[in-house]
Parts: structure tokens; C-alpha cells; sequence
């Protein structure tokens, strides 16, 4: 038994880590979730938790699953599991009878589940849960209580700090289609050939004040007698669907600008700001001198915002106010306000407000270069609180078979 108890420790706490680690990414988006279910449970009043939700949660699904591969403090690990999957079960359940959320983000932007494959998901997962629960008491591969509370602190104090980087920095991996490198013009593109959304469409008639439904093949073009009433699609399989859809820039007086900004020969520099009364003060006037000095050299500046064109009216004076829907706001970038470059219609960088690079860095040189730096920022965070956890993760697995052949050699 116990190598099965080994085993069912290594899948959950993969699982459990996994899924903290991918919602940890991108905390943001994952409290964007949150509000989408506040919303469609009614209780919006939650919504000012999101945030903090999110990062609670992608906390202890992580360090849950550290603890379980480590085999620091295992019993209340495997507790933990045990509550975590008693509880998201029959809400996932619920979830995949009455669709309020079409996507459960429980692997963030990473994996992308349906509301029943995540049930199915949770159910597979709850046997080996199950069966840790029951074998909590075994010992095997479980260091000290003194060294599992340490490790367990540290795991908890590097996580959070990775999570507090990528919501003041951005996301250290980007699995949204606005990610860097993307040409928005193609992702926007259905392929020819793509298999098209396929309705059932019925049509209602009424003869002698008894309606009736009939498809395009038999429906009575010729009785005069019925009378139509109505039609009704009901969609049958989902075609295909660009990566990016639904992405619309528009002028204050109603006219599209989207084909001129994806498809403009050079650099764009874009200013997003969700809500232009809620977003970061400090960070908006980073970004109008930014603005300042990029129309100087000559260089197009769009605000794009989901604020009506009344209410923005004062905070865009001076600059080129773009509007679109909030919803494509939060997945182009989530620090609001955010800033993101493009050159010939392919995103060429990113930055929060937090390290928007001083407006003389961009009047200096080549913007693709600055570009270039950012990507390289970027990555290096990633590298560097990456290895840290895997270094810690590395030495807390040796610590039980250490502890064993001290213990062996005391005999």
C-alpha cells in the first residue's frame, strides 16, 4: 500500500500544483473569473473579493500540491485536497448542468475546459484524493514536522511573491492570443475551408389556431393556409472560431478604425484603460507623458477604452480616444492601464504601468529594440523564480531520505 499512497500523493499533488501554478500566472484573469460567477450566481456584491479570492486560492491549490510532492506536513495537505475537491465537485457539477460560464478557468488561460469536462476532471481526481485521505496517517516519504512547517512558509512566501510579479508586472507566461509576437490581422482570420456554426433552424406555422414546426426541408411554401409565426436557431456544433474575434476599435463619431491600427505599416503605441474613472491615477499620467512625447516624434498614440465617450471626454483631451467592449479590454492586457506596442499589426511588447519605461527610454532609439528589452525582463523573472522553487522543491525531497539513512546509521 504504501507505494500506492506514494503514487496517489505524486498525481494529486501534480494536479493541485499545476493548477495553483497556472492560476498564479495570471491572478488578474483568474479574479476576472470569479467576477464572471459572481455574476451569474447573482452576487455581485462579492466582486470587490475577487481579487483577493483569486489569490488565496491559486495560493493553496499550490502549496497543497508542494506538500504532497514534498511530503511536508501531509496529514493537513491531505486534508486540504480532501476539502478542496468535496467543495469544487458539486459546484463543478452545477456548473455543467445549467452553463452560467462556459469556461470554468480552472487551469487559467493555460487549458481551456469545458463546464463538463471539468466535472469529469474533478471526479478522476477525487479517487486518488480519496485514497490519500484515507493513508494520511502513513509516514512514508514525510519529513519532520519542524522541516515541513519550513519548507511549507517558504513555499508559501516565494508564491506569493511570484504571484505579486506577474500582477504588478504582467503575466510571466502569456496564454492569452494578444500575447507577444501575435499579428492581430491573422489571429482575427478564418481559414478557408473552416468548418462554420451548424443551427437546427425550425420554422412556426399556424393552421386553424394549431402552430406547428417544420425545418427547411418540409416547411408548407405553398399551403397558404399556414401562416408563419416565428423562427428558431438552436446551434448544433460550434465551427471554428479565430483566435481573436470580436476585437472592434471605434471612434468617438462611430467610425471603425480597426483595420487602420492592426494593419498600419510601423509602430502604434496603445494606452488601455478599462475604466478611465477607476484606473490607476499615477499610471494614466505615466501614460499621457508617455503620449506627449511619442506624438512628438510622430508616433500614432491611441487611449482605448470601455469608458462612454461623455464620461471620458475631459481624461482623453489632446490624445486619439479609441472604444471597445471591456470584456476584450481585460484579455488584451490586464494592468489597467496597460500599454501595449505594436509594429505592422503584430504585438511587439507589453508593459504594465509599473514598468513602463521612462518616455526618454522610447525617444532614445528604436522601439523595437526597447521591445526587445522587455521580452528579455520578462523572461529572466521567470527564470529566476522558477529556479528558486525548484531548488527548494529539489532539497525538500532529499530530506526524508536523508533523515532514513541518518536514522540508519544511528542503529
Amino acid at each position: 500500500m504504501k507505494p500506492l499512497t506514494q503514487i496517489a500523493r505524486i498525481i494529486t499533488g501534480l494536479l493541485f500544483a499545476f493548477s495553483g501554478f497556472v492560476k498564479g500566472i495570471d491572478p488578474m484573469g483568474t479574479a476576472f473569473k470569479l467576477g464572471d460567477y459572481f455574476s451569474a450566481f447573482n452576487i455581485g456584491f462579492l466582486d470587490d473579493m475577487a481579487l483577493p479570492f483569486s489569490v488565496l486560492l491559486c495560493l493553496l491549490e499550490f502549496v497543497t500540491g508542494m506538500m504532497l510532492l514534498s511530503g511536508a506536513l501531509v496529514k493537513p495537505a491531505s486534508w486540504m485536497a480532501a476539502l478542496f475537491m468535496a467543495v469544487f465537485t458539486p459546484v463543478t457539477l452545477v456548473l455543467a448542468i445549467w452553463n452560467p460560464v462556459s469556461d470554468c478557468g480552472c487551469f487559467g488561460d493555460a487549458i481551456i475546459l469545458t463546464n463538463w469536462q471539468t466535472f469529469i476532471k474533478n471526479v478522476i481526481i477525487t479517487i486518488p484524493v480519496v485514497f490519500i485521505f484515507i493513508r494520511r496517517d502513513d509516514e512514508t516519504g514525510t519529513m519532520p514536522l519542524k522541516a515541513g512547517l519550513n519548507f511549507t512558509v517558504a513555499f508559501i512566501f516565494l508564491f506569493l511573491l511570484f504571484i505579486r510579479m506577474n500582477l504588478a508586472y504582467l503575466p510571466a507566461i502569456d496564454f492569452r492570443p494578444y500575447r507577444v509576437g501575435t499579428n492581430i490581422a491573422e489571429a482575427m482570420t478564418v481559414p478557408p475551408g473552416a468548418e462554420p456554426d451548424r443551427y437546427d433552424i425550425r420554422f412556426i406555422y399556424e393552421k386553424d389556431g394549431v402552430q406547428q414546426e417544420f425545418t427547411l426541408q418540409n416547411y408548407p411554401a405553398d399551403d397558404t393556409a399556414w401562416k408563419f409565426i416565428d423562427q428558431k436557431s438552436v446551434l448544433i456544433s460550434k465551427g471554428y472560431e479565430p483566435p481573436i474575434h470580436g476585437f472592434a476599435l471605434i471612434r468617438e463619431d462611430g467610425v471603425d478604425m480597426t483595420e487602420q491600427i492592426i494593419r498600419h505599416n510601423g509602430d502604434v503605441m496603445l494606452m488601455v484603460a478599462r475604466r478611465l474613472d477607476e484606473s490607476d491615477r499615477d499610471g494614466l499620467m505615466k501614460g499621457y507623458n508617455l503620449g506627449i512625447e511619442l506624438q512628438k516624434r510622430g508616433i500614432d498614440f491611441h487611449i482605448v477604452t470601455s469608458t462612454s465617450a461623455t464620461e471620458a471626454g475631459p481624461l482623453v483631451t489632446g490624445f486619439s480616444a479609441l472604444y471597445a467592449d471591456e470584456t476584450i479590454l481585460k484579455t488584451i492586457i490586464r494592468s489597467d492601464p496597460g500599454f501595449v506596442l505594436l509594429h505592422n499589426g503584430t504585438v511587439a511588447a507589453n508593459w504594465s504601468y509599473h514598468n513602463l519605461p521612462d518616455p526618454q527610454k522610447f525617444m532614445e532609439g528604436d522601439l523595437n529594440a526597447l521591445a526587445l528589452r522587455a521580452q528579455i525582463a520578462v523572461r529572466n523573472r521567470l527564470i529566476a523564480i522558477t529556479a528558486i522553487l525548484a531548488i527548494l522543491f529539489a532539497i525538500a525531497l532529499t530530506i526524508p531520505f536523508r533523515i532514513k539513512i541518518s536514522n540508519e546509521n544511528k542503529r
